[in-house]
């Protein structure tokens, strides 16, 4: 009996390490392609109007699909989804290595970012089945949520070196090999699926008219700051995606089987989580956006100078992703995710400091180091939180949710925040040019940033508490 539970740990281990590889894997590509972007312009002949798509894509498709995925996942199994994202998102990369017009790599980054949209939420939801709800799963979660950290920054330094060394077309290729590894590890690591003796549908109407809400919604949040916000593209974009989304809420309310189960509503946990990622994207989320401006444009810093100003705020939200899950484990899931957001909240308005046109990295630093860990330590718990009290065999759904919620705050927030900071700025000439203007936009949206944290913090005190929490889980299992 030793030597098999023994086994069993040896293997979950594996499983989990395989996890975390896939989320690194997933992380990693959000700043590898940033950096190569002048040269796929170059190499490709991209105008500046139209370069803006190879990262376009990927983010509305992803967008768009992740609450299909999460479903998915539920009803096709976690493992079987996972390893066919993955394929996805190898083949979808070695055609955007093999590029050679704009429009194929365009394709291969939607068909990418369709792969992403499949991955993540099997990824998290193969974690909170093969983990059971408590200390054991909160260490995962940590685990994986650390490795989605590093991947931000060994993103950034890859694409530089691959870039500089190899040519655009390598940080494409390192998707091919990073994901054949994980299809062949997911064999021998991942539990097969179990067998399932309810027939289930797929409620294919509403997975067409979700699906069809969240890329047109996330569509004209991304483009509508570049192609104007009252332009008719992006108008109708906007109330196709509300027409979309009143017909899928209505099939779901006469649906049999329907995608997003409204029980789930019921789950104090879950609807916190949800909008706590909201919040979470749409204010720690674009920090990076402000963070890059006053590092390139204000102390006038290179490329690799700004990805190596990067690795402490990096390491400080790796650090506050362990930290969440021991402070999960010790005080509960509530009580970590208010005191990782009144980190947050500190270190943020601490990054203030920064925003002046004599400031140095010194001045931001210390801001930098306490948001970050107060980032990590909401990260995790609210992915616990997401997760608690949630049936396995919704476990994908419950994740598609968190982590659409995710997608669309962070398009959001960082357009919101970018439009209310430039209102409170003003300017004599192009911001781009003012370094005054660049410095007061930073100034506010760290400001607002902490704002919106501040009404997240308000959200972590309706969820339960440690010992409501504790007997859920001793229902669940």
């Amino acid at each position: 009996m030793t030597l098999h539970q023994n086994s069993s740990q040896h293997r979950l281990g594996w499983s989990l390490a395989l996890l975390a590889f896939a989320q690194l894997i997933i992380s990693l590509d959000i700043n590898i392609v940033f950096v190569a972007l002048p040269e796929i312009g170059s190499g490709l002949g991209f105008s500046e109007q139209t370069l803006q798509w190879v990262v376009s894509a990927y983010t509305v498709f992803c967008g768009g699909f992740l609450l299909f995925g999460g479903r998915a996942a539920d009803l096709l199994g976690q493992r079987r989804m996972f390893i066919g994202a993955l394929w996805l998102y190898a083949i979808s990369s070695l055609v955007g290595g093999l590029a050679w017009r704009p429009e194929v790599i365009i394709a291969a980054r939607a068909v990418q970012g369709i792969g992403g949209a499949f991955l993540f939420p099997a990824t998290l939801s193969l974690i909170n089945r093969l983990f059971r709800e408590g200390p054991e799963r909160n260490r995962a979660l940590a685990a994986w949520g650390g490795a989605g950290a590093s991947g931000l920054t060994i993103g950034s330094l890859a694409g530089g070196f691959l870039t500089s060394y190899f040519g655009w077309s390598s940080v494409f290729y390192v998707n091919v090999l990073l994901a054949g590894i994980a299809i062949v590890a997911a064999f021998l690591v991942i539990p097969a699926d179990p067998a399932r003796h309810e027939k289930r549908s797929f409620d294919l109407p509403g997975a067409l008219t979700v699906t069809a809400a969240s890329t047109l919604f996330v569509f004209a949040l991304v483009q509508g700051p570049e192609y104007g916000w009252d332009t008719p593209l992006i108008r109708n974009s906007l109330i196709l995606a509300v027409v979309s989304l009143v017909l899928f809420v209505l099939i779901e309310s006469k649906s049999k089987d329907p995608l997003m189960p409204m029980q789930l509503f019921r789950n104090k946990n879950l609807v916190a989580a949800v909008s706590v990622t909201f919040l979470y994207m749409g204010t720690f989320g674009a920090l990076p956006y402000f963070e890059t401006v006053l590092f390139q444009n204000v102390m006038h810093y290179s490329a690799l100078e700004t990805g190596l100003a990067f690795i402490v705020p990096s390491v400080s939200i790796f650090i506050g992703t362990q930290a969440g899950a021991r402070l999960a484990n010790a005080m509960g899931t509530r009580n970590a995710l208010i005191g990782g957001c009144i980190v947050g909240i500190a270190g943020t308005l601490l990054m203030m400091n920064g925003a002046d046109v004599t400031a140095t990295y010194k001045d931001i630093l210390p801001g930098l180091i306490i948001s970050g860990l107060g980032q990590g330590i909401v990260w995790t718990a609210m992915w616990i939180a997401a997760a608690t009290g949630v049936a396995h065999n919704e476990q994908g759904i419950a994740s598609g949710m968190a982590s659409t919620t995710l997608n669309v705050g962070n398009a959001i927030g960082l357009a919101v925040l970018i439009a209310v900071s430039s209102s409170m700025t003003a300017t004599t000439g192009p911001v781009a040019d003012n370094i005054a203007a660049l410095t007061s936009e930073a100034f506010h949206a760290f400001l607002f940033a902490s704002a919106g944290m501040a009404i997240a913090l308000l959200i972590s005190f309706s969820l339960p508490g440690k010992k409501h929490l504790v007997a859920s889980a001793q229902e669940t299992v």
